[in-house]
C-alpha cells in the first residue's frame, strides 16, 4: 500500500499555494482551498482487471503478532476483522453503516462474497528476528508455521504479520504503511500481508487523520474512535491491504498503474473518508457524542472505526460510507 503517494500530493499542493506566481497567489487568498484543488489535474481513477485470480468465498486470516501488543490492542484488530463479515447487532438507524457494508464492495470485484475469519494466531513477543526487519525477513515471518496443502494457488488464506510500535521494517513510513504480496513454496503460492503500528515512528504519515500530517495543510487531527492513534491507524492500513489482497492477490488482479507499484481498491482513494474529502481533509464524518472521536462505521458489539473509501467498479468512483 502506498499511502505516501497521497502525502506527496499534499506537499505538491502546499508548494503550489506557497510559491506560485502572483496571479495564482491572489487566487489562493480569495478562493477556498477545496476550490483550488480544481486547478490540479489528476489522473482519473480506473482500476483495470488483468485477468488474474481473486480471493473469494471463505478466507482464513492467520495472524502473527510480532512484538508486544496489549490485550486491548489485539481486541481492536480482532474486532475489526470480525466486523467485516458480521453486521453489528447494536446498530441503530441513526448510526453510519456497518463495517460489513464497507467490505461488501469487494463483492463487486469478485462477484462472490468473501468471508474473512481468524484462524491461527502466533504471538512472537520475544522479537525472534530482532526489532529491525528486512523485507525478506517479513516473508519468512509470513511463512512461519503456515499450512500449504493445496497445489497451485491458495485461494482460502492470508497470512498477516502485525508488527508492534517498536519494530522497524525496511521502507516502513518512507514508502509504505502496509503491504501485501504472495510467497512461493515450490509450485504453491499463498497470500501474505503486513501492517505496522506507526504510533512512535511515523504517525503523521501512517496514522493520519489522527495525527498532524508531515506535509500540506495542517488541519487539526481527528480523535481516534478507539482512543489509540497507532492502532486506529493500523485499522486503516489493514483495511487497505486486505482489500488489495482480495482484489489483487497475485499482482494480476485489479489495479491501476505499474504492477510493481499499483493503485488498488483502497490505495487508489487515499485520504478519503467522508463526503467532500480532499487532500488534507478527511471529509464529513460523524462524531461520537460521548468522546468527540470521529468514525464512519459501526463494528461488532458496537465498536467504531474510521474506514477509507474504496473504489467501486460499478460506479467507477471512490465510494465512502458517509
Amino acid at each position: 500500500m502506498r499511502r505516501r503517494c497521497g502525502l506527496l500530493l499534499l506537499l505538491l499542493l502546499h508548494l503550489l499555494l506557497c510559491y506560485s506566481p502572483n496571479t495564482l497567489e491572489g487566487m489562493a487568498i480569495a478562493t477556498p482551498f477545496s476550490q483550488m484543488l480544481a486547478l490540479v489535474q489528476q489522473e482519473p481513477v480506473v482500476l483495470k482487471y488483468h485477468k488474474g485470480p481473486l480471493l473469494k468465498g471463505n478466507v482464513t486470516l492467520n495472524l502473527l503478532w510480532y512484538g508486544n501488543f496489549t490485550l486491548t490492542q489485539r481486541s481492536i484488530i480482532l474486532n475489526f476483522i470480525h466486523s467485516l463479515t458480521t453486521s453489528s447487532t447494536h446498530r441503530r438507524r441513526t448510526q453510519p453503516p456497518s463495517a460489513a457494508s464497507w467490505w461488501q464492495t469487494t463483492t463487486t470485484y469478485t462477484r462472490r462474497p468473501c468471508t474473512l475469519t481468524v484462524g491461527k494466531q502466533i504471538l512472537d513477543e520475544t522479537y525472534s528476528l530482532g526489532k529491525s526487519l528486512k523485507v525478506n525477513q517479513l516473508v519468512a515471518l509470513a511463512s512461519r508455521k503456515t499450512e500449504i496443502t493445496a497445489d497451485g494457488y491458495s485461494y482460502n488464506r492470508i497470512h498477516v504479520v502485525l508488527t508492534a510500535a517498536d519494530v522497524a521494517l525496511e521502507d516502513f513510513c518512507m514508502n509504505q504503511c502496509g503491504t501485501h504480496g504472495s510467497l512461493r513454496a515450490g509450485k504453491k503460492r499463498v497470500v501474505y500481508a503486513w501492517v505496522g503500528n506507526p504510533e512512535s515512528q511515523c504517525p503523521g504519515e501512517c496514522a493520519w487523520p489522527f495525527h498532524q500530517p508531515l506535509y500540506g495543510p495542517q488541519a487539526p487531527p481527528l480523535l481516534p474512535p478507539n482512543g489509540d492513534v497507532g492502532m486506529d491507524g493500523m485499522v486503516i492500513s489493514l483495511a487497505t491491504v486486505l482489500a488489495g489482497a482480495v482484489t489483487n492477490p497475485f499482482g494480476n488482479g485489479y489495479y491501476q498503474g505499474q504492477a510493481t507499484a499499483p493503485l488498488e481498491a483502497v490505495s487508489a482513494c487515499t485520504g478519503m473518508f467522508g463526503k467532500g474529502a480532499y487532500p488534507g481533509y478527511a471529509g464529513e464524518v460523524p462524531l461520537d457524542k460521548r468522546t468527540g472521536a470521529s468514525y464512519n462505521a459501526v463494528g461488532f458489539r458496537g465498536r467504531r472505526f474510521l474506514l477509507p473509501a474504496m473504489w467501486d467498479p460499478l460506479t467507477s468512483s471512490c465510494k465512502t460510507l458517509v
